[in-house]
């Protein structure tokens, strides 16, 4: 019980800490092993609207970087232990075979592709609270022996703190220096049934080398190209994650928005830098905004004052500024022409 609490606590201060989401992940997973025998993991930062997978830092062994598509959409055609089947059920943790009843055959992921890596057992958590879903972990474990119900109880019980520690993660890119992207051309890549990539424009090519964040060595947007297709595919089967668009983030405060659509028999995945309308959202569920603070940055965005926010809100002036102060204070900006500038991307 004390290297419970201990190990809880350790999690607590990373998640409270200045850490990267990249970066809290690893550090989770470090002590993770300290505590949870596994062989293999998956821990994916999700669009906390769409619930699509962004930034996936994984080590699954055994597994073929070719086979790598086929993995994500399975993963995406599965509700077993699904991510956003668990966060509408109210469950933050399962296993597989406890789900299953101890027939993993049950799930097409591992029926069409753990099974081959040797997987026997999974635990999943999913990180989401009132203002989005934010990520995922899915350790996979080898060995005869199944993940236990303590097991399962310390994963839910860190659910909480890794949900805020992931979007104060976030919240941090709005305010970390990086060059300010300008022109994007059209990027668009082609992926087939299968999820392989066929072709691509060259404004994607250009967009991917551009904006590569200079600390990874193996960009993150193949991997969101794989999940949006994912998605697509898993919509179009009657099981959906959420709509077939996210926003990734690529370093500093550069944000873009990965979608995905039908042209035949193929999917159209395209990459543009996420528009003021979409990092105003993402910013405002980032700080945990709430829905009428949210309506008063949406207005000072436009260019309105106190007093015109108070008319169309039908607020008083001094509620409304008591609100700008809340919103200030949560984005720690210390003037409203740092918060728009923060909001908008200038």
């Amino acid at each position: 019980m004390a290297a419970t609490r201990e190990l809880l606590d350790r999690v607590e201060r990373h998640c409270s800490g200045e850490h990267s989401a990249k970066a809290l992940r690893e550090a989770i997973v470090a002590e993770l092993r300290r505590a949870i025998p596994f062989d293999g993991y998956v821990f994916a930062v999700t669009d906390p609207v769409t619930r699509v997978a962004t930034a996936p830092l994984a080590d699954v062994p055994g597994l073929p970087w070719e086979r790598l598509p086929e993995l994500i959409r399975w993963r995406y055609q599965t509700t077993i232990n699904r991510w956003t089947e668990m966060l509408d059920a109210g469950e933050s943790a399962a296993s597989l075979l406890a789900t299953t009843c101890g027939e993993p055959s049950a799930s097409p992921l591992w029926h069409n592709v753990q099974r081959d890596l040797g997987v026997t057992d999974s635990a999943s958590v999913v990180f989401g609270d009132r203002y989005g879903c934010w990520g995922f972990l899915e350790l996979l474990r080898r060995s005869p022996v199944p993940f236990a119900k303590n097991e399962i109880a310390l994963l839910s019980a860190l659910s909480p703190m890794v949900t805020a520690g992931l979007r104060r993660a976030l919240a941090r890119t709005f305010v970390a220096p990086a060059e300010h992207v300008t022109r994007l051309g059209p990027a668009v890549v082609i992926l087939g049934p299968d999820l392989a990539v066929r072709n691509q424009t060259a404004g994607a090519a250009e967009a991917l080398a551009k904006l590569l964040p200079p600390d990874e060595p193996i960009s993150p947007i193949p991997a969101a190209v794989y999940n949006i297709g994912a998605a697509l595919i898993a919509s179009e089967n009657g099981v959906p994650v959420g709509p077939p668009w996210s926003r990734v983030n690529l370093g500093g405060s550069r944000w873009l928005t990965v979608r995905a659509d039908r042209i035949g028999g193929e999917i159209a995945v395209s990459i543009e830098v996420s528009t003021s309308a979409e990092r105003m959202d993402l910013f405002a569920r980032t700080h945990a905004l709430s829905a009428r603070e949210t309506e008063v940055l949406e207005l000072l965005a436009t260019g309105l004052d106190t007093k015109e926010i108070a008319a169309a809100l039908v607020l008083s002036d001094h509620t409304v500024n008591d609100h700008v102060k809340a919103v200030l204070a949560k984005c720690g900006a210390r003037n409203r022409q740092v918060l728009l500038s923060r909001a908008h991307g200038g």
